[in-house]
């Protein structure tokens, strides 16, 4: 994608979409001998979806596993919009949109693999990290340098608040 498509596309976010693992987690699977199941999320990714929030960003979660950890850090990260153990993604996003009163091109979806392909495809940003599969870094408008889990999500969201000269805003809390 060339440089002002992407920056067209970044400064039309209005709500950001993101699968969860191999995204916001590095997609391993921790299961306890009691199979209970642990996550491990990176605290940069956190912080720039509290950013993403603070300029007006709606950040929602389309998972097709359910976990009691995701949950809590969805509303740790004060996430109201947490579609979990969901098959079909692509219908999940058109669903998610209405509700939100947006378009599918003031959408951006940050997922890393198959399943994640019918919302990758809608969106008017799609992202994938850095160690997606390259079938699905071929298929997407950008491609972080880093690796899902480890600050990914981040990137993106910088970006966005780069394109939309929004640093002001976000850094009046810190002055």
């Amino acid at each position: 994608m060339n440089t002002p498509d992407l920056l067209t596309r970044l400064t039309q976010v209005r709500a950001l979409v993101l699968d969860v693992d191999g995204v916001l987690t590095d997609g391993r699977l921790h299961f306890t001998e009691q199979g209970e199941e642990h996550k491990i999320f990176h605290s940069r990714d956190g912080h720039g979806i509290k950013m993403a929030q603070k300029i007006g960003i709606e950040v929602a979660i389309i998972s097709g596993r359910a976990s009691p950890a995701l949950r809590h850090r969805a509303e740790n990260l004060g996430i109201t919009h947490c579609l979990i153990g969901v098959k079909d993604k692509g219908a999940a996003l058109e669903t998610l949109i209405q509700t939100l009163g947006i378009s599918l091109q003031e959408c951006a979806v940050m997922g890393d693999d198959v399943i994640d392909l019918p919302m990758l495809n809608r969106a008017g940003l799609s992202v994938t990290v850095a160690d997606a599969p390259a079938l699905i870094r071929a298929r997407v408008n950008w491609v972080t340098r880093l690796p899902g889990g480890h600050g990914a999500v981040r990137e993106l969201i910088d970006l966005i608040i780069n394109a939309r000269d929004a640093w002001p805003l976000v850094l009046a809390d810190y002055q």
